[in-house]
């Protein structure tokens, strides 16, 4: 499952550089995540780093790009290039 960010981020500017895939870009009003790029972090690290630096806590699974840990690691393989072992 993609992750989203919720209309209470105050756009400190942590969750961004953080992302392996850029998936995160800011938005009109606030940081965005792209369902195409998040894997949240599976193939780089155990837990997702936006979540993990976000100091308000307003990234959360987004409900609408459900995906099971297996098709978030083919999509890391995807997006990087790196073969599957």
């Amino acid at each position: 499952m993609a992750l989203l960010i919720d209309d209470s981020c105050i756009n400190c500017d942590m969750c961004e550089p953080e992302c392996p895939n850029q998936a995160i870009t800011m938005g009109e009003e606030i940081y965005e995540i792209d369902p195409e790029l998040c894997t949240e972090c599976v193939g780089h690290y155990d837990k997702p780093t936006c979540i993990s630096v976000c100091p308000i806590d307003c990234i959360d699974p987004d409900p609408a790009h459900q995906e099971s840990e297996d098709e978030l690691l083919v999509k890391y393989h995807l997006i990087t290039g790196k073969p599957v072992v």
